[in-house]
């Protein structure tokens, strides 16, 4: 038997089987931002072999052929340039289109019998992936229908195997989420299902993990020792725009928090696992997110802000409310900005905070995690006063211009003992001169090789909700104090600011 390279940490450059992947919400907005523009460059790269097929599945009436024109141009847009024919020709001879009402079993009868037929004329050898991208209210019903029709099954023999990638949100709230669990789990086994956040299969988070525990010189100050706080930013120029229904049943918290910037929490302070296997990784990112001090309804008060943008400026131009948005109601109290202070309950981090802010309308697009290491203990260079309230700072930056800078204090050229912070920078474009791979060919590459790493076992999504469900309870049952705003274009409100100053800390100028 061939030994699986996973088992020791080896994510290893491997070729996935020939399969078949069913997108059900195949000509919605996910599937033509993300999906198809995804696979259509994997199948440039070569990286999924001949036999891979797509088989979209949505209510609109249409045939394989004009389905095949409108991927096509979804691919060429986001491109930018027309699609290579030879390529796309060979790509679109694998796209199969099918009209169905997901929430009708009698469909799934003829989805068993297409499936059948390409694993003939394909030689796709029973090989599934169920992509759930469309509406979280349709999951339950697609699921329980995939698994009354018989389509939940691997082949026993060893061929054949059935995976399903479930999109965020995994629930509304740790009800919710559990509520679903158990509808996944009564279909599905935990190792054939792939819970996505894009996230994960961003360059700059996977190398987190390498910079900690392939380099010998950081992991023995990455402790409470050396470090002062972390802050987690994940910003936004942009507002709601017309997904203003979408964002009133969301908001920030769970569009933000509680995946991407706790995902983002957990790769910075876990322990080192054995090895880079899936198991491995993951318990170490589940043991964090444990460790999360649970908020009482106090320290929601205490340790949180939550905001609103309001008019402003961005790139010069005029931006409106969020309570001018379509969508919105004229009296939400949905926030569109979230701060929080963490504190992780272990040896490693135990009363270091770890700061997170989110938030849509701000000064600029930026994703990033900064580690705030301490000040020297005592500052000899009196002469130059002006430095003494600097500290190193490691940051990681997600989006855009993917990268690392080290801050460092360093001496001007001259006579005079004269000093300032400079930056070590490492980017992946000008480092690598390679074009970064986007987070979803990562991510549906791994999945068709059967890597979990980088996708949620269902312990940690509920961990996360369990974390979040103290400011869903005290947010959603205030309805009398006021919603700070903030302005459009600025960095979130005044409050935001105040609560890394009652710590005589402030966050970083990006």
């Amino acid at each position: 038997m061939e030994e699986n390279p996973l088992r020791h940490g080896h994510r290893m450059r491997r070729s996935p089987e020939p399969s078949s992947m069913v997108i059900f919400g195949g000509s919605g907005d996910l599937t033509r931002r993300k999906l198809i523009p995804a696979l259509y460059r994997l199948s440039q790269q070569r990286m999924i072999p001949a036999g891979f097929t797509i088989i979209g599945m949505a209510r609109t009436p249409m045939s394989n052929e004009a389905y095949r024109d409108r991927l096509r141009a979804w691919v060429d847009k986001d491109a930018g340039n027309p699609s290579d024919s030879e390529t796309w020709n060979a790509f679109a001879q694998g796209i199969q289109y099918m009209a169905a009402d997901y929430h009708n079993p009698l469909i799934y009868g003829e989805l068993k019998k297409l499936l059948a037929e390409q694993d003939v004329t394909r030689r796709t050898g029973g090989n599934r992936i169920y992509y759930l991208a469309t509406s979280p209210s349709d999951y339950p019903d697609i699921i329980r229908n995939l698994g009354a029709n018989g389509m939940r099954q691997e082949y026993t023999d060893g061929a054949g195997w059935i995976r399903i990638i479930i999109e965020k949100p995994f629930g509304r709230d740790l009800k919710s989420a559990q509520e679903l669990s158990e509808i996944v789990s009564s279909v599905f086994g935990e190792e054939q299902v792939y819970r996505i956040d894009h996230y994960l299969g961003k360059e700059t988070v996977q190398n987190i993990l390498v910079f900690r525990f392939a380099n010998g010189i950081f992991e023995p100050i990455w402790n409470r020792q050396h470090i002062d706080h972390v802050q987690i930013t994940a910003a936004e120029n942009i507002g709601v725009g017309g997904r203003g229904a979408y964002y009133e049943e969301a908001g920030a918290l769970r569009d933000m928090v509680q995946n991407h910037a706790l995902q983002l929490l957990a790769l910075v302070a876990m322990e080192p696992p054995p090895d880079f296997s899936p198991h491995a990784v993951r318990s170490e990112k589940a043991k964090v997110l444990h460790s999360i001090r649970v908020f009482t309804p106090e320290d929601v008060h205490r340790f949180s802000v939550r905001a609103q943008y309001a008019r402003g400026l961005i790139g010069g131009k005029e931006t409106r409310g969020y309570l001018e948005e379509q969508g919105v109601a004229p009296d939400s109290r949905t926030e569109t900005f979230a701060a929080i202070r963490f504190n992780i309950d272990n040896w490693r981090w135990a009363n270091i905070p770890f700061y997170i802010r989110t938030g849509k309308n701000l000064a600029k697009r930026v994703t990033e995690i900064a580690i705030v290491f301490q000040r020297p203990p005592h500052f000899i260079f009196r002469q130059a006063p002006t430095t003494q309230g600097e500290s190193n700072v490691l940051a990681f930056r997600i989006q855009p211009d993917e990268g690392i800078t080290l801050k460092i204090i360093a001496k001007l050229p001259g006579q005079a003992m004269e000093m300032r912070p400079v930056n070590m920078d490492f980017r992946y474009g000008s480092t690598f001169g390679l074009h970064l791979a986007d987070a979803y060919e990562r991510l549906l590459l791994d999945c068709m090789t059967g890597d979990p790493t980088l996708f949620d076992r269902i312990d940690s999504v509920e961990s996360a909700w369990s974390l979040m469900q103290p400011f869903l309870d005290v947010w959603g049952s205030d309805r009398s104090s006021a919603i700070p705003q903030y302005a459009s274009g600025s960095w979130g409100p005044v409050q935001a600011e105040e609560l890394l100053a009652r710590e005589n800390r402030s966050w970083r100028l990006l």
